[in-house]
């Protein structure tokens, strides 16, 4: 029995060492040598302070500015958004199931087309009524945690946060483009835009006129 056990007990050692103890340090080691930004949490910062991680998306669409800003992607899980699971107040990061024929499903789009009617009203912009809503910006993600939107989805807001930070849309859209993805490898999905990134950027070179 003893000639059972000791190996048994070496080996538990050895391995609690090489997989608890030595992998994770060289792994961790390895990942602040070459990626630091990103084992780090891709954090932002705004002022010398974390102000957010670019791969977390963050709600801009509520607050006496939030005309004067680029809005994410809805989230499944507002007002309470980007929160773990809570079983007894529902709410946490998922989808909200709603099948395309849900009476609700349709009546969170129409929700969202009049806050971003809204949000024209208040930075003073009259959109052209002939004007297309990108779908991402009415249409909620399944995590809540989409740091961006499309391309297609910022020069949908572009006009409006230009009219309410009181500077010309060409000096706007050269920003958005500085912050424009391209596709992955130039052949998948869409240009895409970080809207965390984005807004500091905006805050940082154009802030909101103390009028407003």
């Amino acid at each position: 029995m003893t000639t059972l056990f000791r190996p048994a007990c070496v080996l538990f050692v050895c391995f609690s060492l090489l997989t608890g103890i030595a992998y994770p340090l060289v792994i961790t080691g390895i990942a602040q040598l070459l990626f630091p930004r990103q084992a780090n949490g891709t954090v932002l910062l705004r002022d010398g302070k974390p102000s957010g991680s670019s791969l977390i998306g963050q709600e801009f669409s509520t607050g006496r500015h939030a005309a004067a800003y680029f809005w994410s992607r809805p989230s499944a899980t507002s007002p309470v958004a980007y929160t773990p699971f809570n079983a007894d107040k529902l709410t946490g990061s998922s989808g909200s199931n709603l099948a395309a024929t849900n009476p609700a499903l349709i009546e969170n789009v129409k929700a969202r087309v009049d806050a971003l009617k809204e949000a024209d009203a208040a930075a003073g912009y009259e959109r052209p009524a002939s004007t297309t809503i990108p779908v991402d910006l009415v249409t909620s993600s399944a995590s809540g945690l989409d740091p961006h939107i499309s391309a297609a989805s910022a020069e949908y807001q572009l006009p409006r946060v230009a009219k309410a930070r009181h500077i010309t849309e060409s000096q706007l859209r050269e920003l958005v483009g500085a912050h424009t993805q391209s596709r992955q490898f130039g052949l998948f999905g869409e240009p895409t835009v970080n809207v965390l990134e984005l807004n500091l950027d905006l805050d940082s070179r154009f802030p909101i006129p103390a009028t407003e």
